[in-house]
């Protein structure tokens, strides 16, 4: 028997769990939902629709609200905590990590927000308003509070026997903070030195000098090229006087990773990486249009050009047909250096001390592409219309239209990122104005002037 790959076996539960939701069934959804895991809860809930995530949200055991909580996508939180009472919302709060926690209060109304805060015991009330003192993209907005911190000359003996009479550690501890007796950072070691060491031995002597601090106004972005530089499993986070302020983990580098992923894919299409997508149709219809128009605006740019040229359409119609080619090709050139810059940019591979180099670099691909097409193109139409003047205007055009696509493709995101406009959100849209209107003008002028 074939083994059916995750995505089918999800498909197969979402549909399961939706028919007994269909019949009625609430004590067997509940029973199908005791066991699985937050993620796979939440993925049930996201690819629900709006009408059946109250009841979902219901049938799910309290004591796994909060980790569910977690991971699921913020509009489809919103939605959930909408409905909740704010003493409702701080039970399913408890045990929550701190980074998460202030990840969903900040999603909630004002008023709402402060009474989930009222709520809370006067310690975790403290630790979530630290988080929630720093910017939620930045190291202080994603850190957690719940750090081991050791005295440099404390021996193993004392902190293994510390360590015991603890009990547990916190998830995803490979290594202890050392900090003086004002709490600033000063080094930290790592799980498996302290675990094998011998028990006289004293911190200081084990501290690893590899370990940097984290400012707590880092980007955090440059916490994840951070991680991956170095292939931490943890980071200290520290405050402007080195005081340490929490630390942060891989889980969460790892879901700074996946959200700049689905901001650039999903900004391609100007729509929010956060976007429902089973949210109601009036909501959805409103969140598009926007940026239908904008484009339809920067289309009338295209079409504005266009009609300069209305005489010699009617006179050539031949000019009508082949006057949608040159833009087109040139938008897909534009877009495949946009799309390279633009990764470029996010990774840090691209920036002012690099960006001439990769603009003669995509001038001189634009060109090279503009040649080939150019030839092929022209061959075509010169060898189907008989026309070897006609062959020679798309071959121009579609020459100029390359090159500026190469070139826009470059410096598009590289001017929008000095403004502080998202490349992303912001770039296919010019970019495509531009290989449009240049295509139409370059291949109508060109006829204009060659064709009369």
């Amino acid at each position: 028997m074939p083994e059916i790959s995750e995505q089918e076996f999800n498909q197969q539960r979402l549909q399961e769990v939706n028919e007994a939701l269909g019949s009625g069934m609430f004590v067997y959804v509940r029973k199908l939902l005791h066991n699985l895991p937050p993620y796979d809860l939440a993925l049930i809930l996201e690819s629900s629709t709006a009408k059946s995530r109250p009841v979902l949200w219901q049938l799910i055991e309290p004591d796994n609200q909060g980790e569910v909580l977690e991971e699921l996508s913020e509009e489809v939180r919103k939605g959930i905590l909408k409905s909740m009472r704010p003493e409702k919302v701080a039970a399913v709060a408890e045990g929550m990590d701190v980074d998460d926690l202030a990840e969903v209060l900040r999603t909630l109304p004002d008023s709402v927000y402060r009474e989930v805060l009222n709520s809370m015991d006067s310690q975790d009330r403290a630790r979530v308003e630290t988080a929630l003192s720093f910017d939620e993209d930045t190291a202080g907005g994603i850190m957690n509070t719940d750090t081991i911190t050791l005295r440099p000359d404390v021996t193993v003996d004392v902190i293994l026997r510390y360590l015991r009479l603890k009990g547990t550690l916190p998830e995803a501890t490979d290594s202890f903070y050392v900090v003086d007796r004002h709490d600033r950072f000063i080094g930290a070691v790592s799980l498996s030195a302290l675990v094998t060491a011998k028990t006289e031995t004293v911190v200081s002597n084990l501290i690893d000098a590899e370990i940097e601090a984290v400012p707590a106004d880092m980007p955090e972005t440059d916490v994840a090229q951070l991680f991956e530089r170095h292939d931490w499993l943890s980071a200290p986070v520290v405050d402007e006087n080195g005081r340490l302020l929490g630390r942060i983990t891989i889980d969460d580098v790892i879901d700074i990773i996946r959200e700049d992923a689905e901001h650039s894919m999903m900004s391609m299409a100007g729509l929010d990486d956060e976007a429902d997508t089973f949210a109601p149709v009036i909501k959805s219809t409103s969140q598009r249009s926007i940026w239908l128009g904008v484009n339809l605006i920067t289309a009338l740019f295209a079409v504005a050009v266009s009609s300069q040229f209305e005489e010699l359409l009617s006179i050539l119609p031949i000019l009508a047909i082949l006057n949608s080619l040159v833009p087109s090709m040139g938008g897909v050139a534009g877009n495949q250096t946009l799309t390279l810059v633009i990764r470029g940019i996010a990774l840090g591979h691209v920036g002012d001390s690099n960006a001439r180099s990769l603009l003669y670099k995509e001038l001189a691909v634009g060109f090279l592409n503009g040649v080939i097409w150019a030839f092929l193109i022209a061959s075509f139409v010169a060898l189907w219309k008989q026309d070897l003047m006609l062959g020679g205007v798309i071959a121009f055009a579609m020459l100029m239209n390359l090159t500026v696509a190469g070139i826009a493709g470059v410096v598009i995101p590289l001017l929008l990122k000095k403004l502080s406009i998202d490349p992303a959100l912001a770039g296919s849209v010019i970019l495509t104005t531009i290989t449009d209107v240049v295509g139409i003008f370059a291949f109508l002028g060109t006829a204009t002037l060659l064709l009369q």
